[in-house]
């Protein structure tokens, strides 16, 4: 079957209050764990490297190559392997290599180490992708954007308590919030082993492919469904821009106002408190206002304007005003995931999100290639002009291609 084709009947949806549950545990306490490493992770590279935070930044880039070129060729493998075998096992190996992650870059005295780590994470980095395939085989239609805000929130409180734990672990040394990640991931996944049952349901499961396990094939057919194709385009673009905070916030707000890692670590603890609050509380109220649609250009039209103060701010105090626009720009993501969830059987959400995954996997082998270096150039003054920001200037101008689309799609919709 077509991943754009829908089975007939109605589908039985498995019972939600537990397992939505467990499913917000589970990316609570795995953006907990990514956050502590957050503040400390150039130290690691300094000290791995032997170099300043400039190559530093380049070095992390590389790395984050390495784990998106591993996700973009296995996530549509481990998506397809859910649509086949059931969630709960997907999820629980993603969930046991992530501890291993962490717990080998926490002993790395190597860069070859540090790398293999990426590289086994990048290979199992289905957490997320399963967990949303999960919720949208319990969740009618009508409630999955309001549930995809949960997910949304747990993530933000995992980057509230995060960076805030390892900027505090890093004062102590610059491999303890790695343990500590690790540490965590570990019990999630013995958690999930007991807690967790299987949402996807017999009917709903089918036969897995390697020619649809593909990404490029996958990603294909993903433009290929009738009305998703400029759809996949605008989440493109739009990622792209947000990408710009995992591969460059630590760097840049050190360059521009010497933070240490506490006060980076305090900086994303804020964002994630304004993340958590956005999607617990605007996602539902501005939707039901506003609308899909509608929610999603404002909300493109809100990051664009952060990321232009964030990339030219003088001060500290300018960046936590301006994060205050997440209560909206964050309602990008539910929104868009809603819409694509209900233009896709109900037999092959993992295979969407296994697709929508290669396709930050792609989005991650870019936007390193594109901050990192860039950071890099500008911090270093090579081309005559020190400017931290110019990776947020770069993210703003993705923004904005995103929103002329959003806005044309409309048009022609109307026309």
């Amino acid at each position: 079957m077509d991943i754009a084709e829908r089975p007939t009947g109605a589908v039985k949806k498995p019972g939600g209050t537990a397992a939505m549950a467990f499913i917000i545990a589970t990316v609570l306490i795995d953006a907990l764990a990514f956050a502590l490493i957050i503040p400390v992770l150039p130290a690691l590279l300094m000290e791995l490297t032997g170099q300043g935070l400039g190559p530093a930044a380049a070095w992390g880039g590389l790395a984050t190559f390495i784990f998106a070129m591993a996700q973009f060729f296995c996530s549509p493998v481990l998506g397809g392997l859910s649509d086949r075998f059931g969630r709960r096992p997907v999820l629980l190996m993603s969930l046991a290599a992530l501890a291993a992650d962490f717990l080998l870059m926490g002993l790395a005295h190597a860069l070859w180490v540090f790398f293999g780590a990426r590289l086994l994470s990048g290979i199992f980095a289905a957490t997320y992708a399963t967990a949303t395939a999960y919720v949208t085989d319990i969740t009618p239609s009508e409630n999955r954007a309001q549930r995809f805000g949960w997910i949304g929130a747990a993530m933000g409180v995992g980057f509230v308590i995060g960076p805030a734990i390892g900027g505090l672990l890093g004062e102590l040394s610059p491999r303890a919030p790695f343990f500590a990640a690790a540490a965590f991931a570990g019990i999630n996944a013995v958690f999930g082993y007991f807690a967790m049952r299987e949402s996807l349901t017999d009917e709903n499961r089918r036969a897995f492919s390697w020619r649809r396990a593909n990404p490029f094939g996958t990603l294909l057919r993903l433009f290929r469904i009738e009305g998703l194709g400029t759809t996949v385009v605008i989440f493109f673009f739009v990622n792209l821009a947000g990408f710009v905070y995992p591969a460059i916030w630590t760097y840049a707000l050190m360059a521009k106002f010497g933070w240490t890692e506490s006060q980076v670590g305090i900086s994303l603890a804020y964002y994630g408190v304004i993340f958590a609050v956005s999607q617990i509380v605007m996602v539902p109220f501005l939707l039901k206002h506003l609308g899909e649609r509608r929610a999603i250009w404002v909300s493109i039209a809100c990051q664009i304007t952060t990321l232009t103060v964030v990339a030219t701010a003088t001060a500290g105090w300018q960046i936590y005003l301006i994060l205050n626009l997440a209560l909206i720009s964050s309602i990008f993501g539910p929104a868009m995931q809603k819409i694509m969830t209900e233009r896709v059987a109900s037999n092959a959400q993992g295979e969407l999100q296994g697709g929508l995954a290669a396709l930050n996997g792609t989005i991650l082998v870019i936007s390193p290639l594109i901050y990192t270096q860039l950071f890099s150039v500008f911090e270093s003054g090579e081309l005559g002009v020190r400017f931290a920001g110019a990776p947020f200037v770069m993210a703003a101008v993705f923004s904005l291609t995103g929103l002329v689309l959003f806005l044309s799609r409309r048009q022609i919709e109307k026309s």
